[in-house]
């Protein structure tokens, strides 16, 4: 078997890679039960047996199909039920009704994964250099993808969970800090073939799921960072390996100019939103821009998803991990860009630009403070970078066709995986979108 290809790393450090990256999901969908994996709780959210297949059918077609020499496919009918958007790579079912796919089971999604995984397996051990070093890149390019699904693993079961009545707890905090019960206790539930799969790779993937909440990382005042004017560089270098990958969306690397300006040391707390709460922040029309004053209106928004018994002198929040009283070091998340929006212009801010937020997150000496806990909306909209060049093939649709009617979020989340988010990376939702881990920084143009 070669062992590496230029720049690459050795095929063990791949095979090792995929199986790390593989084995973390199946421990985030350990704690459910085959009813949880089944239920779709809105048309934005998926279930989580989907996640589970899909990333599995994304390797299947993706590479084993076209590169591995004598493959059978699993089920020729997955990739019906399992294509996310892929106009190129033949129709699929609905996405508001991937609820609706009560079979294939659990046990036999899992049988699925199993079958890529020993299929991508022995592709990598066997793959000759030049088959190996064409689809090297596609392979990390794979793992990336898994990883944005276990992210939206775990915010698609928060929402779900969030329905129930009884507020189940998805897991305790592996680290001890299960803090409040919930209302009603209500033991986790485990998904008996997902359980056992994940717990033969528990040596790889860690003896504890993660922490799935934001830590309280602002309990320090928030300072203003003078930030310089001037022409910058944003975006991914071209020239990467595979510990520097980059989307497509990332690059290329180009030049902006950016005024002098201040941006804060950390992200908003839950005690700082609380004040916007209670001056009146949810009734005050001059706060909020057209649209998300619409939504406050249809959708009767009055605090951030998941907060309850506002009238409390401490409201409660539903995490992953119980229900709990909010804590007001925390950074305030599961906002919608227009919440974020009007919470700046109450304190006398604005959101900053994504270019303003990776200028002070990068360099040898970042500036910003807390990033990770929750993604920072930016005032940016999500567009091609000058001289953007899709992916070829299929994978063009990755990213290239969603740069409209959306707005950039940096930094990364509790929910992201470790290693994943860097500072060109740009995660993009509606403005109206909720229910991820979505928070924000305050910045200032210096004449304000």
């Amino acid at each position: 078997m070669p062992a590496s290809v230029e720049g690459l790393g050795s095929r063990n450090e791949f095979r090792q890679r995929f199986e790390r990256v593989r084995a973390h999901t199946l421990l985030l969908a350990a704690p459910l039960s085959a009813e949880d994996q089944c239920v779709q709780s809105m048309p934005d959210a998926s279930p989580a047996k989907w996640h589970l297949a899909h990333t599995s059918w994304f390797f299947e077609t993706v590479l084993l199909q076209p590169k591995l020499r004598g493959y059978r496919v699993f089920d020729e009918r997955y990739a019906f039920l399992f294509n996310s958007y892929y106009e190129s790579l033949g129709p699929r079912h609905a996405r508001a009704e991937r609820g609706m796919i009560t079979r294939p089971s659990v046990e036999e999604v899992l049988r699925y994964r199993e079958h890529v995984d020993a299929a991508m397996a022995h592709f990598i051990d066997t793959a000759d250099d030049a088959v190996w070093s064409a689809v090297a890149g596609t392979f990390v390019l794979g793992l990336q993808h898994e990883q944005q699904h276990q992210e939206l693993l775990a915010t698609d079961i928060k929402h779900l969970l969030s329905m129930n009545p009884l507020q189940p707890v998805y897991a305790p905090r592996p680290d001890g800090g299960a803090a409040h019960a919930p209302r009603h206790e209500v033991e986790p539930a485990r998904g008996d073939g997902a359980w056992h799969a994940s717990r033969e790779s528990l040596a790889i993937a860690g003896p504890a799921g993660p922490v799935l909440h934001p830590a309280a990382v602002c309990g320090e005042p928030m300072r203003w960072l003078d930030r310089p004017g001037g022409i910058c560089q944003v975006g991914a270098p071209s020239s990467r390996g595979v510990d520097d990958f980059a989307f497509d969306n990332e690059t290329p690397r180009h030049r902006v100019l950016l005024r002098e300006h201040r941006i804060a040391s950390r992200p908003v707390s839950c005690g700082e939103y609380l004040e916007f709460m209670r001056d009146g922040g949810y009734g005050r029309v001059s706060l909020w821009l057209s649209d998300g004053w619409a939504a406050v209106q249809s959708q009767g928004w009055n605090a951030p998803l998941y907060w309850s018994e506002l009238e409390a002198q401490q409201p409660r929040v539903f995490t992953l991990h119980g229900t709990r009283e909010i804590d007001l070091a925390e950074p305030v998340c599961h906002l919608s860009l227009y919440e974020a929006a009007a919470y700046a212009e109450w304190a006398g801010a604005r959101l900053p630009t994504e270019f303003e937020w990776e200028a002070a997150a990068a360099g040898d000496e970042p500036a910003l403070q807390s990033v990770g806990e929750v993604w920072e909306w930016t005032r940016s909209s999500y567009d091609p970078y000058p001289g953007f060049r899709p992916l070829p093939g299929a994978l063009a649709e990755y990213n290239g066709k969603f740069m409209v009617g959306q707005l950039v979020l940096r930094g990364g989340s509790c929910a992201t995986p470790a290693g994943h988010a860097r500072p060109s990376y740009r995660n993009f939702f509606p403005p109206a979108a909720r229910w991820q881990f979505s928070g924000l920084r305050l910045a200032k143009d210096l004449d304000r």
